[in-house]
């Protein structure tokens, strides 16, 4: 198939070519309110009660995935990721200690109908509850909902992060960013712009490998970065419209059974680990996997070297998993827009008759009884 749309242009292309900016501008936007985060933060977390809830629906739900394993070990607390349209549909069950609790919730537009009730629903169960929201578009519905509270931090994405294509590209990596920012503690940003700008410079070895045409796309990683792989494969799945079907699970838990979906077509992302330990499982999948359907088949994303077909991102030794998520993203999303773009796929509208929409549609909020 040839590339049906102009190679450059489209609002989902600049959104995802614009991250290490936007990541910088996030990073000091976190900076110039510091003062203000931490004394909103510094009561809540020095209760040693506190529960820590990530919150989102989507891709935004992935943000919370990534992130918790990262913000649990630096905070020594107990944070959980459970996605808005898990909380909205069992509230009870799953708010059911009535803890103190730090409610986290990501949002790109704030206007899908289960990110205001899963806030809602928090306040109604829990006795004791404040909000952190990060959100990109200041006139969305979870905005307005929680400007002005004493209870609650809004955090507002730079500008160019309220994505225009259909797919989170900005809006993911300056949310996921920004959370590990705010609740973690500063962090180098310079290397992670720096690494994305590589992965940029890699485009056309992306592209190559996009337009192969694979049945199946398998992601894998380990810790947070099995979080990323969950948002890559359905960043593949929603940008290209389904073309190609594309799943993930963790390094050691591909084996159990997901394996059996590995054959002759299919292409294999494995995202090392920044870890040593970590990333020893991860290779071990690789190897496997590349034994048992070529080289070419397997791909490691890595910041150490590799064997076998690696892209691997120079100057990351050391950073923590999640933080090395976001260029790992980048990786990720240009492979999906290259996907898009090989199939003839509208990729900032890739369901035009609107069966799958930006902002989700169709979604009633039932009362609590």
């Amino acid at each position: 198939m040839t590339d049906t749309l102009p190679r450059a242009g489209s609002a989902t292309e600049r959104e995802i070519l614009q991250q290490p900016a936007v990541w910088r501008e996030a990073a000091s936007r976190i900076t110039a309110r510091r003062g203000e985060l931490d004394a909103f933060l510094a009561p809540l977390l020095a209760r040693p009660d506190l529960r820590i809830v990530l919150t989102g629906a989507g891709t935004s739900a992935f943000i919370g995935e990534v992130a918790a394993p990262f913000l649990t070990g630096r905070l020594r607390r107990r944070i959980d990721a459970i996605a808005t349209t898990d909380l909205v549909a069992d509230p009870v069950e799953l708010l059911a200690e009535d803890l103190p609790t730090l409610l986290v919730s990501f949002a790109r537009s704030g206007d899908s109908p289960e990110s205001t009730a899963a806030t809602a629903l928090a306040d109604r169960l829990l006795a004791d509850v404040h909000h952190l929201v990060l959100t990109c578009d200041p006139r969305g519905a979870l905005h307005r909902a929680h400007s002005g509270r004493d209870d609650s931090f809004v955090l507002e994405m730079p500008e160019q992060a309220n994505d225009e294509g259909f797919a989170m590209t900005s809006s993911f990596s300056s949310m996921l960013l920004s959370a590990l920012l705010a609740l973690g503690g500063e962090a180098d940003v310079e290397p992670l712009a720096a690494a994305a700008e590589r992965v940029i410079g890699q485009r056309d070895r992306i592209e190559s490998l996009a337009v192969r045409e694979p049945h199946r796309i398998v992601y894998l990683g380990s810790g947070a970065l099995t979080g990323l792989a969950r948002e890559s494969a359905l960043k593949l799945l929603e940008t290209a419209a389904g073309r190609i079907v594309a799943v993930h699970d963790s390094s050691l838990g591909f084996r159990h059974g997901p394996k059996a979906l590995v054959d002759g077509r299919t292409f294999v992302v494995v995202y090392g680990s920044g870890d040593p330990y970590t990333r020893a499982y991860d290779l071990d999948i690789a190897a496997e996997l590349r034994t048992a359907i070529g080289d070419d088949a397997v791909l490691t994303v890595t910041a150490e070297p590799a064997d076998g077909q690696a892209l691997v991102l120079p100057g990351l030794e050391g950073v923590p998993d999640a933080l090395l998520a976001l260029p790992y993203a980048v990786f990720a999303q240009l492979f999906a827009l290259h996907t898009s773009q090989h199939y003839g796929v509208p990729t900032d509208d890739p369901f035009p008759g609107g069966t799958v929409n930006r902002v989700v549609q169709g979604v009633t909020i039932h009362p609590l009884p």
